[in-house]
């Protein structure tokens, strides 16, 4: 039973193996730039939305919304960044349900390459918002004393994002190919539904953490707070 798309080698180039992992994640990049590009094409004032467009904009507006329900901070780059992290998984994960696609988030390299996307992403957020200087100062805060918990909590952050989506993903591929084996008519239907709902909940749960994680580090402190701490 192979449950990792790593294994499957599609293509060689100069000797080097090329794997369904990253052929599907090429897949996934060009379908979601393609519908953009499709469905934007004619985006002028003096054209009438379509149902493609409309849906869209029904996608991008929930997505501000919950970003607005997370974090004050408004950037828009957060927009454009969680964003395409929860597209790309959510793709990813219907695509599942299609044969012979091997979900790339069904490979820890992809969901540690997602996790690491995120690390990075919070500094830079952060050093945007307060500076070098002020998102250093966090990492000392409330003391200097707690300075390596705080390192090691942000480090522990992308370990958590990636075993989250790659374990619930993992464990749904094991629990639909056990009842394959038992029962191969009924339960893969069943089993591939759940698996859809599974995936559209880990893509919104991913997204929500890293807007936590990014709204943590761009959040400036009140003045009124600062007063308060000198009394």
């Amino acid at each position: 039973m192979q449950l990792t798309p790593d294994d499957t080698i599609v293509f060689t180039v100069f000797g080097i193996g090329i794997n369904a992992t990253i052929v599907n994640t090429w897949i996934i990049m060009a379908l979601l730039v393609g519908l953009s590009a499709l469905i934007t094409r004619k985006l002028r004032p003096d054209v009438p939305p379509s149902r493609w467009r409309t849906a869209l904009e029904v996608v991008v507006s929930g997505i501000v919304g919950q970003i607005a329900e997370v974090t004050s901070h408004r950037d828009p780059r957060i927009l454009y960044f969680v964003g395409t992290l929860f597209l790309f998984i959510v793709t990813a994960n219907l695509l599942m349900v299609v044969p012979g696609f091997d979900t790339p988030t069904a490979s820890l390299s992809t969901t540690v390459a997602l996790a690491l996307s995120v690390l990075v992403a919070v500094p830079v957020f952060g050093i945007g918002s307060r500076g070098l200087g002020g998102y250093l100062k966090t990492y000392a805060e409330p003391s200097i004393i707690m300075l390596p918990f705080n390192v090691i909590s942000e480090a522990s952050r992308g370990v958590s994002l990636a075993i989250r989506l790659y374990g619930n993903i993992m464990s749904g591929a094991v629990i639909a190919a056990i009842l394959l084996s038992i029962a191969p008519f009924f339960f893969p239907v069943v089993m591939d539904m759940l698996g859809l709902l599974t995936g559209v909940i880990q893509a919104y749960i991913f997204a929500v953490l890293a807007t936590v994680y990014i709204s943590s580090a761009t959040a400036v402190p009140d003045a009124s707070d600062d007063k308060k701490d000198m009394s």
